[in-house]
């Protein structure tokens, strides 16, 4: 059973950078066909897919925001993350990291606990 646990600091000033970290246990994200992402749940958008990265490095962004993220990975680790660069308030919620094996990306059936970020100065 893979499990995922997001990490990264919970509050964040505006314009700066947002960085989390998902570290994974009980799998490889090198295992083929796999998919790890990253969703949101904020106040204004309800549940909101941001983008994700594939067993072999390949990455897909939502349009709404490809222009402000960025997602990579440590192999070594085990681990992915996730970049948000200038952020805002409207940025502020609860960050999940997934996974689920094959297309689409949608339907992710394994999730973190979610890590709570606040945008605020």
């Amino acid at each position: 059973q893979v499990q995922l646990q997001e990490s990264g600091p919970g509050l964040v000033k505006p314009s700066q950078t947002l960085s989390l970290t998902c570290t994974v246990s009980g799998g490889s994200i090198t295992t083929n066909f796999y998919y790890w992402g990253w969703i949101r749940q904020t106040p204004g958008k309800g549940l909101e897919w941001m983008g994700a990265i594939s067993y072999s490095g390949s990455t897909y962004y939502s349009p709404s925001l490809k222009s402000r993220t960025s997602i990579s990975r440590d192999t070594s680790k085990n681990q992915f993350t996730l970049q948000l660069n200038s952020v805002t308030p409207e940025d502020t919620g609860v960050y999940y990291c997934v996974t689920k094996r094959g297309l689409p990306l949608a339907d992710f059936g394994s999730w973190g606990q979610g890590t709570q970020v606040t945008v605020s100065s």
